[in-house]
């Protein structure tokens, strides 16, 4: 049965991601990000057509990949299981997101600003230089919200839908978009395609993790995260980040949002939870125990996602066989 072998394999990969997080080393996903950095070195031009071709060879050609994979261990149960289990650990990122988060808030929590300044950029693009205590935890609760959608929650809706092609279709729009989706210079044309076909496929995942930190959040914080998310998620100028943010807002009770730089661009946003207190050192672990009770969750639900999809009549027709895409990063 195609739903129980791909149910088998994700459930898997983020046993595997729990337990080991991701490799130190040969992570297929840095291998995809040096291969995208040298066909941008060759096609990049300042227009959106230039960088719609450069999504699409890149998205293209890993969906691509992974469709020939899945055709080839077709007639395997065993072999369905262990490429979706394999592509679900190599796409989430979960375990090394709440590490880095954790590292940060242990060199807060030890005063060693300058530390946890030099560690910011393993998790967020954010500019470090001369935040503050309380600034850096709120970059960190920040970051751990809106990647538990995009590397945990949006990976896993995607795995469940297409299997191993939407899995890797997923990070790798996910990756563009943290490579040239930015609104620099260089990128505002050419990132413009990559940062549009994320918004699209990080659409669905963004509102299943803000509904899954509701149910998350215990019966203490419920009502209050469900406030914050639906008063607060559209003035977030992400139209799905805010999702996560807000919600993760009310379930902690903290205040999100607010000036923030990124290297010299410097953005005003919308302020999450304003009558709520400022995020605080201690919140980076409560933030992180919130992020994985939600990836729990949302595992919990891809593999019921896979049992029941592989019952209906639309997911034994062509969707199951084609690409879903024609198109983390981390902030």
């Amino acid at each position: 049965m195609r739903g129980s072998a791909l149910a088998l394999g994700v459930a898997a990969g983020y046993a595997a991601d729990a337990a080991f997080g991701d490799p130190r080393r040969g992570h297929p996903v840095a291998g995809f990000g040096r291969a995208a950095t040298a066909l941008e070195g060759r096609i990049w031009r300042d227009h959106r057509g230039a960088g719609a071709a450069f999504t699409a060879l890149c998205v293209g050609t890993v969906a691509a990949g992974a469709l020939g994979a899945q055709r080839a261990v077709h007639g395997s149960a065993v072999g369905r299981a262990l490429l979706a289990g394999t592509a679900t650990w190599t796409v989430l990122g979960g375990a090394s997101l709440v590490r880095e988060a954790r590292t940060v808030g242990g060199a807060l929590r030890a005063g060693e600003l300058d530390a946890a300044r030099a560690r910011l950029p393993y998790l967020c693009g954010r500019d470090p230089r001369g935040l503050t205590e309380q600034q850096l935890a709120r970059a960190v609760v920040e970051s751990v919200a809106e990647n538990t959608a995009d590397a945990v929650v949006n990976a896993l809706v995607w795995g469940a839908l297409a299997g191993a092609p939407g899995l890797l279709a997923f990070r790798a729009v996910n990756t563009l978009d943290a490579m040239v989706g930015h609104r620099s210079p260089r990128y505002l044309r050419f990132g413009w395609a990559s940062a549009r076909l994320d918004d699209v496929a990080g659409w669905p995942g963004a509102r299943l993790t803000a509904l899954l930190t509701v149910a998350a959040a215990g019966p203490e914080r419920r009502a209050e995260a469900w406030r914050v998310w639906r008063r607060d998620a559209s003035a977030h100028p992400s139209p799905n980040a805010g999702q996560a943010e807000a919600a993760f807002a009310g379930a902690l009770g903290v205040r999100l949002g607010g000036t923030l730089r990124y290297g010299e661009r410097v953005e005003h946003r919308a302020v999450l939870g304003a009558e709520a207190p400022p995020v605080a050192v201690a919140d980076i672990e409560r933030a992180c125990v919130l992020s994985r009770r939600v990836g729990a969750l949302a595992a919990g639900a891809a593999v019921l996602g896979s049992l029941l999809g592989s019952s209906t009549p639309f997911s034994r027709s062509a969707f199951s066989r084609s690409t879903l895409f024609s198109h983390g990063g981390r902030r």
